[in-house]
């Protein structure tokens, strides 16, 4: 699954990092990362996007089909 962060959007409210702390991270400026997209099973990544208050995390399958959201 490839996991990606549109900073433009990102609010910073950590739901993601509070799920999925070993994916995600809150950089210097506040705003969400992907530090290690295999990081945790896809169910919990799954988890974490849907999380987000403002739909900054897409999830996409391995033949690069857009998942969520």
């Amino acid at each position: 699954m490839k996991v990606v962060v549109v900073r433009e959007e990102c609010i910073g409210c950590g739901n993601c990092v509070d799920i999925a702390p070993d994916v995600f991270e809150l950089d210097e400026e506040g705003l969400s990362k992907v530090v290690n997209p295999a990081g945790a099973d896809d169910d919990t990544i799954r988890e974490a996007a849907e999380s987000c208050p403002v739909d900054c995390i897409i999830l996409s399958d391995d033949d690069g089909n857009q998942i969520y959201p």
